[in-house]
């Protein structure tokens, strides 16, 4: 007797322990919807303008008139999964464009949402594989955060979705009052289980897990690929940063001779790094602070180094970190004050074409399904919370995993490594490190025209070696320069031809004199932070093109 009562006790004791696990589980990972509205509507955002900038340079980057033609592409790369590579001109690749647009468009305000947030990650990826080699860090985490955002509730809060549910639950009302029913037409976006209890309420699940832990990974990642550092540890990365001004533009272009303010961005820096584990960790307030520092960085990155658009991708990529006190406490200031005049104006302007849209959304006619597709539907409807469970859950190990092998702490599973690299789901996160870039850089590209005068036809501009008084302005975008960067890689031999050859097509049909031969080089100079002197300054060729030649030629 006192035997099975010694039992029940330990077996009360486990149950015990295991719930207030999983109550410490779900707190940590809980996201508020109201986060969940908000990241929404900055990653539908941040592909518009991802779509916006990079349609500058469409024809260079993602057509067989451009730097890498398909016929490249499928030779270097072997088996490209993209929509983008089955076509090459520049009118088809601006409808693809388009769509990606278009689907961005509706995760914004929330119709359709979850077949949004996938077809939106679905083109994101095509686009990335139709050319690899102008990409960067801020890619790979809105390629990240798009794909779990598949499994979030985003349009439970501040969405089409939500109206087009507030309106079938009006309807089902009056149905049900005269005897009738009528189905949500918001369930099949898989938000039906968020979508109970007050404004307010949070959801934990794998997914939301997995967001948070992405984040994160990004930073313990890089955190220790920098701890092997000596500029980073010695707290003098920043100053070097500063110094390379192809890298810097904005406030950046005046803070290298404040090097003392450098060093304590450095140390604070490397400190949030070893830190970043309190995002997971910590809840509520705390955790709003520690994100708060962390958003604070970035909005600086944002106005001292053109990097593009991954300062803004990550500060969207910490909208689900302020967990539910936040979003009380900021809808009791926007009680007390009211919300700005305009912002008022565009809140009634987007409800009022949410309601359009809900409205001519529930006036479409749709066929009653047949006894077979109907069961179909069911069967598939029974399987969906297994499938937004298992899938995210496997992708989630996959990451860490991928991570830890990053590191050298682990190794990836050949299966798994596969299935990572095909949706393009490694995790490397060097941003920076080991070592900060240090070196100012930039090209010059010697075309020889045919009536003997040279020109510099990557800018239409006189040749010029020496050092620009701005670097960075030689190039046409961050993108570019992530592409130059790449192209003056050892690894890349082959592209110096492509882009070569793109130089002297894109110059002969547009100009009356043509080039006949373009040679490339890079220049680079590196200079001490501390006492302004040159430290190593020179140039070398990459490539000596002739423009009537081959398409891939010899150094």
């Amino acid at each position: 007797m006192a035997r099975s009562s010694s039992v029940a006790t330990a077996r009360s004791r486990f149950r015990t322990v295991v719930r207030r696990l999983s109550a410490a589980l779900a707190a940590r990972c809980s996201v508020d919807l109201r986060a969940l509205a908000a990241f929404r509507i900055g990653l539908g955002a941040l592909v518009i303008a991802d779509l916006i900038r990079r349609s500058r340079s469409l024809s260079a980057f993602y057509t067989d008139d451009g730097v890498l033609p398909r016929s490249a592409l499928f030779a270097d790369y072997g088996e490209v999964y993209s929509v983008h590579a089955l076509v090459g001109e520049p009118w088809a690749v601006t409808l693809l464009f388009a769509l990606a647009g278009a689907f961005a468009l509706a995760l914004l305000a929330g119709y359709r949402t979850r077949l949004a947030a996938l077809a939106s990650w679905l083109l994101l990826l095509s686009l990335h594989a139709r050319n690899p080699m102008v990409l960067n860090s801020g890619d790979s985490l809105l390629r990240m955060l798009l794909f779990w955002s598949v499994f979030l509730p985003l349009g439970a809060r501040w969405s089409v979705d939500a109206l087009r549910r507030a309106g079938a639950g009006t309807d089902a009302d009056a149905a049900a009052g005269a005897g009738g029913s009528e189905r949500d037409p918001g369930a099949d976006d898989g938000d039906e289980s968020a979508t109970a209890g007050p404004s307010g309420s949070a959801v934990a699940t794998v997914a939301t897990m997995a967001v948070l832990i992405q984040v994160l990974l990004m930073y313990v990642t890089n955190g220790i690929h920098k701890r092997g550092s000596d500029l980073w540890m010695d707290g003098e990365a920043v100053a070097y940063i500063m110094q390379a001004d192809h890298f810097t533009y904005l406030l950046g272009n005046h803070l290298a001779e404040f090097t003392g303010l450098l060093r304590g961005l450095t140390v604070l820096w490397i400190a949030l790094l070893f830190a970043s584990p309190l995002l997971i960790l910590l809840t509520g307030i705390p955790r709003a602070a520690i994100a708060s520092l962390f958003v604070g960085m970035h909005l600086g990155m944002a106005v001292t180094m053109p990097i593009g658009l991954f300062p803004i991708v990550v500060v969207v990529g910490f909208v689900p970190f302020f967990q539910t006190p936040v979003w009380d406490a900021a809808e009791r200031a926007v009680d007390r004050f009211g919300p700005p005049a305009a912002l008022e104006r565009w809140r009634a302007r987007l409800e009022s074409v949410g309601e359009s849209l809900a409205s001519l959304d529930a006036s479409i006619p749709r066929p009653t399904p047949s006894g077979a597709l109907a069961g179909l539907r069911a069967r598939v409807g029974r399987g969906r919370p297994l499938l937004s469970t298992v899938v995210p859950y496997v992708f989630l190990v996959l990451i860490v995993l991928s991570s830890a092998q990053a590191v050298g702490y682990a190794e990836t599973p050949d299966p798994a490594e596969n299935a990572l690299e095909t949706v393009e789901m490694d995790q490397h996160w060097r941003m920076f490190a080991p070592d900060p870039t240090r070196t100012t850089r930039w090209f010059v590209t010697v075309g020889t025209l045919a009536d003997g005068t040279e020109r510099d036809v990557l800018r239409d501009s006189p040749v010029e070696f020496d050092r620009p008084p701005r670097a960075e302005a030689t190039y046409r975008s961050a993108r570019w320069r992530k592409y130059l960067g790449n192209v003056a890689s050892t690894d890349n031999e082959n592209h110096r031809s492509y882009l070569a050859n793109y130089l002297c097509e894109d110059w002969n049909r547009t100009r009356e004199t043509a080039v006949e031969n373009v040679t490339i080089h890079q220049q680079y100079e590196r200079t001490d932070p501390y006492n302004g002197s040159v430290v190593a300054a020179n140039g070398f060729e990459l490539i000596e093109y002739d423009c009537s030649g081959e398409f891939i030629q010899d150094e």
